[in-house]
């Protein structure tokens, strides 16, 4: 021990400082309102789309199939093959600026009301709240003894998540094996990779809906360190009016708050009760703060009920609150050079895909020269080449498929020259090529193989190959 100038007993082990936070039981109120309806409106557009696409037709087959086996995409009447990774690379810019110009807007658009970890636990938090209550209820049930009726309770709320979990999980694998094969191996032929996916998913699902809930937006989500990045003074928040708000405290309905300089803000604490994340909007914008707009929802409720305006908390901005701008001056604020920009730029991939995917040709062709026999001398002395040619038909119908050969002068092609193909199918032929030996000279040259439908001229391919001259 150790005396301070005053002469106060001073400890000289220093204390211990955590460098984690204590996780505490988030019990989020269930609350009712425009914005509420607008993510349930996105909960029932985002799972009908999930659960439902795998189970549409289109031809004859599954209308959305990643099938890896045969390693094609199906997309409706799109058809694409691993040649058509560049498309999945445009898919994925386009995500991105979307991203950007959703942020820059108005904030975590996508976090509140897209995210699948945001819609899987609103759908976790309606069979908790149906199954154990609400707010009250289920805070008196956990501090309750563990009793027939909680196990009852609890056991039928984890049952019917783990239902979800794992039909979730079935439903993506459906998105990769076609859905009639599952249904004929269940429930004992199914592989082990499918079981695996269908095990891993629905486990995670069922892990973070059910129990890490904001955990993953806070900690796990790198979107949350940096959308401020994305953000500036005119971008949209859920923002609290603290010179409208302040100084908080309780009052009657009906009575005079302004004449005793009180606040609109009740100090009612809803706003935090209803925030997934724990947090106090009434502190400014933090990380954790995935814009879902529920303390907006709850605060509007308690205004309607004591009597004041609505919009204490409210999509606004900074500059907004600030310079006290109108409707008009916020909207005005928004359409900025920056917002402009990402909107042309994203148009234009989007246009400029659209247009490549419209005017694609519905057939690759792959040549490979036969590396076993490089090139001979035919008996009546021309030179022969071997080439293997793999017409893809990328279309919803079978083509039979024309072949020449061009380039060189004199030269022949020798074997099949018309290649039928199914559906959405490759034929390979092995083909070779007679040259004149005085048609080039010696080592490479380059030929051109013309492959084209017999059904329309606009299915045609000009490929390059290596035409080799000992």
């Amino acid at each position: 021990m150790s005396q301070s100038e005053s002469g106060t007993s001073v400890s000289e082990t220093p204390k211990g400082v955590s460098l984690y936070e204590k996780h505490k039981i988030i019990y989020a109120r269930e609350v009712s309102g425009w914005w509420a309806n607008w993510r349930w409106t996105m909960v029932w557009f985002t799972q009908l789309l999930f659960y439902g696409l795998p189970w549409l037709e289109w031809n004859g087959r599954q209308a959305v199939l990643f099938h890896l086996v045969e390693r094609k995409f199906y997309l409706f009447g799109l058809v694409l093959w691993p040649q058509d990774v560049f498309y999945l690379a445009v898919l994925l810019i386009i995500s991105a600026y979307a991203l950007f110009l959703f942020t820059a807007v108005a904030g975590r658009l996508f976090c509140g009301y897209a995210c699948p970890q945001t819609v899987y636990t609103e759908i976790f938090m309606w069979i908790e709240n149906r199954i154990e209550g609400d707010r009250p209820a289920r805070l008196k049930l956990d501090k309750a003894p563990w009793t027939a009726r909680k196990v009852r309770i609890k056991t039928l709320k984890h049952g019917a998540w783990i239902a979800l979990s794992i039909w979730t999980g079935f439903t993506l694998v459906g998105y990769f094996t076609p859905m009639s094969e599952l249904l004929r191996e269940l429930p004992f032929h199914l592989s082990g990779w499918e079981l695996f996916w269908t095990f891993f998913y629905g486990g995670f699902c069922y892990m973070q809906a059910g129990f890490l809930r904001e955990q993953v937006c806070k900690y796990m989500c790198p979107y949350a360190r940096f959308q401020g990045v994305m953000f500036d003074p005119d971008t949209l928040i859920i923002t609290y009016d603290p010179q409208r708000g302040e100084p908080r405290g309780a009052r009657r309905k009906g009575g005079d708050a302004k004449a005793s300089g009180a606040g609109d803000c009740v100090d009612c604490g809803i706003c935090v009760q209803a925030c997934p994340t724990g947090i106090d909007i009434r502190n400014g914008l933090q990380y954790e703060c995935i814009g879902c707009a529920a303390c907006i929802d709850a605060c509007d409720d308690v205004m309607g009920k004591v009597g004041l305006p609505k919009g204490l908390i409210r999509y606004s901005t900074e500059n907004a609150l600030a310079g006290h701008y109108s409707t008009k001056d916020i909207a005005r604020h928004v359409l900025r050079p920056r917002i402009l920009l990402y909107t042309v730029v994203l148009l234009a991939i989007v246009g400029a895909s659209g247009w490549s995917l419209a005017t694609r040709v519905p057939l690759k062709v792959d040549i490979i020269r036969d590396r076993s026999i490089l090139a001979r001398e035919a008996e009546d002395g021309r030179i022969e080449n071997v080439f293997n040619v793999k017409v893809m038909n990328t279309s919803e119908q079978p083509r039979r498929f024309t072949l020449s050969v061009s380039g060189l002068p004199g030269a022949e092609l020798v074997g099949e020259r018309t290649v039928e193909a199914d559906a959405a199918e490759n034929h390979e032929v092995t083909l070779s090529v007679l040259v004149p030996a005085e048609s080039g000279k010696q080592g490479a040259n380059t030929i051109y193989f013309d492959i084209q439908a017999q059904d329309s001229s606009s299915v045609a391919v000009h490929e390059k190959a290596s035409f080799l001259i000992p």
